[in-house]
């Protein structure tokens, strides 16, 4: 899954329209390969944009949960945290490699 796109279910407060919007460009990009389509793409890609979030805010909408509701600012440290372990090793590991080409 692309690392831009977040879960969106079962937060409180609920997952905004502009999200599911955000969402579903990164989707989009994803599939399509870039992040601007060609003026010649641009209706396209705007219309499958729109869809694709008329469908995520239906999804959301629809689905149930006996689970509580999860806290966006906890969720967002949790994500943090473990961006920040992920950039950490892959410092040392390139540290790592430079000391074994010094040697």
């Amino acid at each position: 899954m692309c690392r831009n796109i977040v879960p969106l279910h079962n937060f409180t407060p609920p997952a905004t329209d502009a999200e599911c919007h955000d969402a579903a460009l990164q989707f989009v990009r994803k599939i399509v390969g870039s992040t601007s389509p060609s003026r010649a793409n641009t209706d396209v890609f705007d219309r499958a944009v729109g869809e694709i979030a008329a469908s995520v805010r239906h999804l959301l909408d629809d689905l149930v949960t006996s689970a509580p509701p999860k806290v966006r600012e906890v969720e967002a440290a949790k994500r943090q945290a473990r961006s920040a372990e992920r950039y950490e090793a892959i410092r040392l590991f390139q540290e790592q490699k430079r000391a074994a080409r010094a040697d």
